[in-house]
């Protein structure tokens, strides 16, 4: 009777033993899917008006309330930093309102019992709101009601874009976590 290999005889589920993450994937996915979702900013669309959501933004902001604890309170400066180089806003507004925002945050999550999708998405929208309000005044354009009511179409997009991005960053922090066999 000839021996069998033990490991080739695994059950289904065996091989997931001695598996370990990737630590470049885990420690990089995040700060470049962020960095990437900045990066569309610089593609022409053709408007009138702002329409485009800050999408670097919101993977940060999908980021810290899908993965709390996984993007340090401190990643708003370079991140912002980076978005900075790309939006043409004045320098440092991205990293003041970046850093506010995780700051924000983090001091919600400390005072809050429990939390859900939906407690998510209304913090994420207000602090949208917040930060397009913010960033029109930062930019130097007069503060009137046309200026106002331009911003509103940028909102309502980003309110319907932050479940689907939200989805996206869980599906890349599935990638992050990724399984690869240890090396013997």
């Amino acid at each position: 009777m000839e021996q069998l290999n033990p490991r080739a005889r695994r059950d289904r589920y065996g091989s997931r033993i001695n598996r370990t993450h990737s630590p470049v994937l885990a420690g990089t996915v995040p700060w470049v899917s962020i960095m990437l979702a900045s990066l569309i900013q610089i593609f022409p669309v053709a408007s009138a008006a702002p329409i485009l959501p800050p999408l670097g933004f919101l993977a940060l902001l999908c980021w810290r309330l899908v993965r709390p604890g996984l993007l340090p309170v401190w990643a708003g400066f370079p991140l912002g930093l980076f978005d900075d180089l790309l939006s043409g806003q004045p320098f440092g507004s991205a990293i003041l309102l970046w850093s506010v925002a995780l700051i924000v945050i983090e001091l919600i999550e400390a005072r809050l019992p429990w939390r859900e999708f939906v407690l998510d998405w209304l913090l994420a929208l207000a602090i949208i709101a917040a930060y397009l309000l913010v960033a029109a005044l930062f930019s130097g354009a007069p503060v009137t009601w046309p200026m106002l009511a331009m911003l509103l179409p940028q909102f309502l997009l980003s309110a319907l874009i932050y479940p689907i991005m939200a989805r996206m960053i869980a599906g890349l922090d599935r990638l992050r976590l990724t399984r690869f066999k240890a090396i013997d």
